[in-house]
């Protein structure tokens, strides 16, 4: 079976052309834990399956975890996929992406440097209130991608372990029915935030979160904080950039640019 390792900013990816390959999807979630290992597979934060589209798109992204639990979207697999399926003759400059959380298109803006419009956000709540922490709420996508923003200004200077404690009670609080991603951001500069996130389904800190970043300007842009356009989001794994459109509380046209990774092309035999 023939892969390709991408990472976006460090959020990195085990990427096969499911239409070529027989990959059944009642083994994908095998397959993603298998594959997804650091130790015993290729090592990954997630595997994304090309299929065949089933509506208006040129293809369809399946995106599975690590540990094997099926994804709505990923914001930076989405850009690398959009960057494979150009490379790979499935799409053009421009494309129609399905994902489980909706339509995505993609753009190709340099040879590395893609853009994407993410889902618009299904839910906003700026204030819920989470083991005594004061998180905003979004869901981007329907069904939604579920993502806690935390304004915590010393999340770089606090211990790791005592950071991914924090970040492990708030992905599973009771605040958030369908469990969380969770970002710790601070302001930096003028629409310049750093940030990280514990992501559900990996259930550790990535080196990036594409959906994490759309989710952290939207929140700071309704909070009056950022402008919305071409917000900066510095990551461990590297910078991406966010800008959107907002009125009346909510927000919609939600792009996030960044780099993309082609890291290798394999095939793997013992599966």
């Amino acid at each position: 079976m023939r892969f390709t390792k991408m990472h976006g900013a460090g959020n990195d990816f085990v990427v096969i052309n499911a239409i070529e390959e027989d990959v059944p999807l009642s083994s994908a979630s095998c397959l993603a834990r298998t594959l997804c290992s650091r130790r015993t597979g290729i090592g990954a934060d997630g595997l994304m399956l090309v299929a065949k589209a089933e509506g208006n798109a040129d293809y369809r992204l399946l995106f599975y975890n690590s540990d094997g639990s099926l994804g709505e979207m990923c914001g930076n697999g989405a850009r690398c996929i959009a960057r494979y399926g150009y490379e790979h003759g499935l799409a053009g400059e421009s494309q129609r992406i399905e994902t489980t959380a909706g339509l995505v298109t993609g753009e190709r803006i340099s040879r590395t440097l893609y853009r994407i419009r993410l889902n618009d956000p299904s839910v906003i709540d700026l204030h819920r209130s989470a083991e005594g922490c004061d998180c905003t709420y979004i869901e981007l996508g329907d069904p939604g991608i579920p993502h806690a923003v935390l304004i915590k200004d010393d999340w770089d200077r606090i211990p790791e372990d005592e950071l991914r404690t924090l970040g492990k009670r708030l992905r599973h609080s009771p605040a958030f029915p369908k469990g969380a991603n969770v970002n710790f951001v601070k302001l930096v500069g003028e629409d310049a935030v750093k940030a990280i996130t514990y992501e559900r389904g990996v259930e550790d800190f990535t080196l990036a979160c594409g959906t994490g970043c759309g989710s952290i300007v939207t929140a700071l842009t309704l909070k009056g904080l950022v402008s919305g356009k071409d917000v900066k989001v510095s990551m461990p794994g590297g910078e991406l950039f966010v800008t959107l459109t907002h009125e009346d509380g909510t927000a919609r046209d939600v792009y996030l640019t960044g780099p993309t990774c082609v890291v290798f092309e394999g095939e793997t035999k013992e599966i």
